[in-house]
């Protein structure tokens, strides 16, 4: 009962109290307010003692400690609630029940809510909180129990990253058509951990062009932070997938020593860091941009893209789960000592040499294919 209903009960009772005086006749007072006699005297007296205090409702409900398990029974559930996290309330009865535990499967979930365990989620995070806690080794059904949970988390579009570097995503954007240019495309490049976004737009959508990103402004820029790129993610396109010994971005990757990994089947939300970037460019820059400037190459459009990537980054607060209203390069550089923590070595000295021939390759496979109109 909030505090306004609280204030109209005691509103009536005490309107009823004043009626009485005023009538100088409980029994009419009584029968306009709808109480009993017994309710008058009870109120009156309340009254009397408390003041207006004594008028509010108090809840009657208790819990009721004799219906509940003796301590022993809810130990052992919620032990095996952690032994098997990925059993349900009417499973872990019966199988409770060859252990000699007779709970029924209601009384499993009210033991679950009290303990708060009644979500698969919420028993794996005390899985991992106990053995976190300690040290425990995990059996491979409760190592089978978290795997499908991680498995979920990402086919909707949660994505484990760990640090700076650990993981970048990357996506084609069809930006548009413009008169006397052609059509746009935007390679989108995002560190899934801090949110920093890299982007170039081009006039084509292939390997080359996804490749090309990754060369021109990723890997200098994690060079140039004294951080190594791990993973990417993409989706299944062909501009992404294809023979690892003739694919240009399967090349590349390889030479980076980076490890490229494609969203699952038809589960573009697994992806959806980038999908996310891709409406907000849009929304904050394209649709302004394209509304007070007629653009008249794609150079002029990435300058000006550029400049506002800059402000991104930068200046404008992200609301991200490791972000918390940090810049994403404020977050980038308050955590990259955790890429550092993790062993994660950047041989500075054979960066050079790589650099060479991830530059050659790219040439190469420039010269090697006929310019596309």
């Amino acid at each position: 009962m909030n505090q306004c209903t609280h204030q109209k009960v005691i509103k009536n009772k005490l309107g009823l109290l004043e009626l009485s005086k005023e009538l100088g006749n409980v029994s009419r007072a009584c029968h306009i307010f709808g109480y009993s006699r017994d309710s008058f005297y009870r109120f009156k007296k309340l009254y009397e003692e408390h003041g207006e205090a004594g008028l509010q409702e108090v809840s009657r409900k208790k819990p009721n400690l004799k219906n509940r398990v003796p301590i022993e029974i809810e130990e052992a559930v919620v032990k095996f609630a952690l032994e098997e996290p990925g059993y349900g309330q009417f499973r872990v009865s019966n199988e409770l029940k060859k252990k000699g535990i007779f709970v029924s499967s209601q009384g499993i979930r009210n033991i679950w809510i009290r303990n708060k365990l009644n979500t698969m989620s919420l028993r794996l995070k005390a899985l991992e909180e106990k053995v976190a806690k300690e040290g425990g080794i995990l059996t491979e059904k409760q190592l089978r129990a978290l795997e499908k949970q991680k498995a979920q988390k990402e086919a909707h579009g949660e994505i484990e990253t760990l640090f700076p570097g650990y993981l970048g995503a990357q996506d084609t954007y069809f930006v548009g058509t413009i008169k006397g240019v052609g059509k746009i495309y935007q390679q989108t490049f995002i560190d899934t951990y801090s949110k920093v976004s890299l982007c170039k737009l081009y006039d084509r959508k292939n390997a080359l062009v996804a490749a090309d990103l990754l060369n021109d402004k990723v890997i200098p820029f994690f060079e140039e932070q004294e951080i190594k790129l791990l993973r990417m993610l993409t989706d299944r396109g062909s501009e992404y997938r294809g023979n690892k010994e003739q694919h240009e971005y399967e090349l590349y990757c390889a030479v980076e020593e980076i490890e490229h990994s494609c969203t699952k089947a038809y589960s573009p939300q697994s992806n959806g860091i980038c999908e996310r970037l891709h409406r907000t460019i849009q929304q904050e820059f394209y649709n302004v941009a394209f509304r007070s400037k007629i653009y008249k190459t794609i150079e002029e459009l990435q300058k000006d893209l550029d400049h506002w990537l800059e402000k991104y980054n930068n200046e404008r607060t992200h609301q991200g789960k490791h972000c918390l209203g940090e810049t994403p390069m404020g977050c980038f550089n308050r955590d990259r000592h955790l890429a550092k923590q993790k062993m994660i070595g950047y041989n500075t000295a054979d960066s050079d040499a790589e650099r060479e021939l991830s530059d050659s390759l790219l040439e190469s496979c420039v010269a090697a294919k006929p310019e596309v109109e």
